[in-house]
């Protein structure tokens, strides 16, 4: 996985000494924990928490990662890289272009990309260049299953990047204080109604323009 190879070979400021095999199988172990964590509790979950759902002990941790900031830094880059990675894979193995969409999307909300969006508070760098590059990599894969299926003739042409990636955000959005304890148990038949809605032929005409993800950070 991309985000965390580049994890063993470089730190957020520059470069650090390759990590043995073990050191990285719990850097790789806490990055994991810590996501898990972070969707279930929010991004002020206890790190003592995290390291104990790792299977490490605390000074494993914060020898690995310096901060909370840091492990979010990671933790990022690695749901980026998680979801590059499906859109790519749907995209080489499905012989449809419009079900190469399907399959990514449906996998893409397992990432949980809606609750992981508050971690990117004001105290991260949002411009670091690990962060870029993920980002870019990351809108890349989508628009290259997006376009295959709007070259196949299967999805509608007013729609862009940044409309996938809110419907995704929304529907793995926490709801706070909901008494919807089975919420997620509704999201991939909601999913399913809203990739029927991008099939051409189009049943309405959209207002508005098509959204970019240039679009989303402008106005975030």
């Amino acid at each position: 996985m991309a985000a965390t190879t580049a994890c063993a070979t470089s730190g957020k400021e520059g470069q650090q000494p390759r990590l043995r095999a073990d050191a990285l199988r719990n850097r790789e172990r806490i990055i994991a924990a810590a996501r898990e964590t972070m969707v279930e509790f929010g991004a002020e979950v206890p790190l003592d928490e995290i390291a104990r759902r790792a299977g490490v002990g605390n000074a494993t941790l914060y020898r690995h990662f310096a901060d909370r900031l840091e492990l979010i830094h990671y933790v990022t880059l690695s749901v980026m890289s998680r979801t590059a990675d499906r859109a790519e894979s749907a995209l080489a193995e499905e012989s449809d272009a419009f079900q190469a969409l399907r399959r990514f999307v449906h996998a893409a909300v397992e990432e949980r990309i809606g609750a992981l969006c508050p971690l990117l508070s004001d105290g991260v760098d949002r411009d670091h260049p690990e962060l870029l590059a993920g980002r870019d990599r990351l809108e890349s894969a989508i628009e290259a299953v997006m376009g295959a299926a709007r070259d196949s003739g299967q999805l509608r042409t007013d729609i862009a990047v940044g409309d996938l990636m809110v419907a995704i955000t929304q529907l793995t959005r926490p709801l706070p204080s909901s008494g919807c304890v089975d919420f997620e148990r509704f999201v991939h038949r909601h999913l399913q109604l809203f990739l029927d809605g991008l099939q051409t032929p189009a049943r309405s005409e959209l207002p508005g323009a098509a959204a970019t993800l240039e679009d989303l950070r402008r106005r975030s």
